[in-house]
């Protein structure tokens, strides 16, 4: 092989060479930078987009979660209205044999938060007569003294306040569900002696455990101890911090707080509910079709069998359901012939969506239509129907 030869061929291997070390040039560098930037670009894009619908599911679910409590919160305790640990009053109790007029027929709606050291017999028989109670604003005479002592503040006008009242369902030292007897407190005790006098004797409701003598059906033995539960359910405009702008449901309890026996300030107890309504089936008619009338003797259609009477109600609802409203308040009868319930409740989002608005309205039973509301708040309307069990119940009749 020649010199020049050889010199050629090294040529071209130092050629080859400097080709393969040269890279990209500038134009091929920015296409690489810009199909990059592509990419980056798409794959913000996706997780701006799932992180936002992230969000929105979070917010829905949120307020789906919220309406549902709230119903639940509701019907369960409306489920237990007039509930006495087995007592039931004369004048609802079609298994008497008394042929008398009744007693302890309620003889007003009573004020939910009087001073329990003021009670009288005919207090009592209010209380117990009348489990439960609803208004469409706290400025009325019955509440005043709830919103003078601070049980009812902060109000969402428009909405609907909520009254049940019951005995709890465990008896007190019942292991694993009760708690024990607390100094204090208001109690009931239902008599099941057959030698003890007819109603009013046959319960106690009070705080002195000397006067708890009640006895169960030997007519030795004390009868059984159950905490009287009073609760006044409302929404308020704040959670925690006034201001804080999300709306709740709020409960005031009825209890032995700080030395002193009363319904206690109330507490945040649903976040993200914005509005509440209450109606209630009245059972104002007998199987007979004639009027009830709690005042007098129970009149049998047929005194033999006793079957059918035609001045006590029959557990079912008769007409359209009613809502106590300032403008035609609920009445002593009413409210006594409660026999079941329904409730509304509108949720909403407790964070705001950017590029929605709520343009929508919704219905709240006989209340009518609210909205719409022109913000970015999402909302959904939750209701259900409860039968008061334990008021209906009695009134059925083979």
């Amino acid at each position: 092989m020649t010199n020049t030869s050889r010199n050629l061929q090294a040529a071209a291997r130092v050629r080859l060479s400097a080709a393969r070390e040269r890279g990209f040039g500038l134009v091929e560098l920015m296409i690489a930078m810009l199909i990059g930037l592509v990419i980056i670009a798409a794959l913000v894009t996706l997780f701006v987009n799932t992180s936002g619908s992230n969000r929105e599911l979070a917010r829905a679910n949120s307020m789906i979660e919220s309406g549902r409590f709230a119903i639940k919160v509701l019907e369960d305790d409306l489920g237990h209205a007039g509930y006495w640990g087995g007592y039931i009053p004369m004048f609802d109790d079609q298994t008497a044999s008394v042929t008398v007029a009744p007693t302890d027929d309620p003889a007003a709606i009573p004020d939910p938060c009087q001073d329990p050291t003021t009670w009288t017999l005919e207090d009592r028989e209010n209380l117990i007569g009348i489990p439960v109670q609803a208004y469409d604003d706290a400025a009325v005479a019955e509440l005043d003294t709830c919103v003078t002592d601070g049980v009812i503040a902060d109000y969402q006008d428009d909405t609907d306040l909520l009254l049940v009242r019951h005995a709890d369902t465990c008896a007190v030292g019942d292991a694993g569900y009760c708690e024990p007897n607390v100094a204090g407190r208001a109690y009931l005790q239902v008599s099941r002696c057959d030698s003890d006098p007819p109603p009013p004797a046959r319960y106690v409701l009070d705080t002195d455990a000397a006067g708890f003598t009640a006895t169960r059906m030997n007519c030795a033995t004390l009868a059984e101890l159950r905490r009287y539960v009073s609760n006044i359910y409302y929404i308020r405009d704040y959670a925690v911090t006034a201001g804080d702008g999300i709306p709740t449901l709020v409960r005031s309890e009825f209890d032995f707080v700080g030395g002193t026996l009363a319904q206690q300030p109330a507490v945040p107890l649903v976040e993200g509910v914005e509005d509440f309504r209450i109606e209630f089936g009245v059972d104002d008619e007998s199987r007979s079709g004639d009027a009830v009338d709690y005042d007098a003797p129970i009149d049998w259609e047929d005194p033999e069998d006793k079957n059918t009477p035609t001045n006590r109600g029959d557990g079912v609802p008769d007409g359209d359901f009613v809502r106590c409203t300032t403008a035609t308040p609920c009445t002593v009868s009413d409210l006594v012939n409660a026999t079941s319930a329904k409730i509304y409740v509108l949720a909403r989002s407790r964070e705001a969506s950017p590029n929605y608005t709520d343009t929508k309205t919704y219905t709240l039973g006989t209340a009518g239509a609210v909205g719409p509301f022109n913000d970015n708040f999402k909302r959904h309307v939750f209701t259900t129907t409860v039968r008061l069990t334990n008021i209906a119940g009695r009134r059925i009749l083979p």
